[in-house]
């Protein structure tokens, strides 16, 4: 599965829309994707799994790059 990660570049950081990040992980669950996380010093606002149609539409952006972790 593919998850997308909504976060903000420091974990103090009150989560505010126009500085979110986002970066794509894959994992078996949205607590491996934690998991895989929790050494970056990140604050993370939301892990949304991916279906099929979803991923289709991200992979269309430049900024597509699934995270090795």
């Amino acid at each position: 599965m593919i998850y997308k990660v909504l976060y903000q570049e420091t974990p103090d950081t009150a989560p505010v829309r126009e500085r979110t990040q986002s970066l794509y992980v894959e994992a078996e669950s949205e607590r491996e994707v934690r998991e895989k996380l929790s050494d970056r010093d990140i604050n993370i606002e939301y892990v949304q799994k991916l279906d099929d149609v979803h991923l289709a539409y991200e992979q269309k952006s430049e900024n597509f790059k699934i995270e090795s972790v």
